[in-house]
């Protein structure tokens, strides 16, 4: 097997290219892009899934696309979707931190 060259990653380059110059308004994410899977964009989000979100709807990406996890024991919320761009495969991924539940004191419900 030869050894990839720049010219092999291409087409998520050339997707990185035109989503900067057409959402270069949007939350900038932590971009990757790799020989290992040379037609793939990756796009991550730490800690904010409203820049997900715009992103999202930015590429008019079906909310119902979105697959939702949870990873780290219960603690990272993570959602990631697939799509297609520019000739590239798109990955949007965000994880944000699971909410900590608040304790409920005794006697602090409701009396009838």
């Amino acid at each position: 097997m030869r050894a990839r060259t720049l010219t092999d990653l291409s087409a998520p380059l050339l997707a990185l290219r035109l989503l900067a110059a057409e959402f270069g308004h949007l939350p900038a994410p932590t971009v990757e892009v790799s020989p290992i899977y040379p037609e793939r964009l990756e796009l991550t989000f730490h800690d904010d899934f409203a820049a997900f979100e715009a992103w999202r709807e930015a590429l008019n990406i079906h909310p119902d696309s979105v697959v939702h996890r949870v990873q780290t024991g219960g603690q990272t919320n993570v959602l990631r979707v697939h799509a297609a761009f520019a000739g590239a495969e798109l990955e949007l991924i965000g994880y944000a931190k699971v909410p900590a539940a608040s304790p409920v004191l005794a006697g602090s419900g409701a009396v009838s």
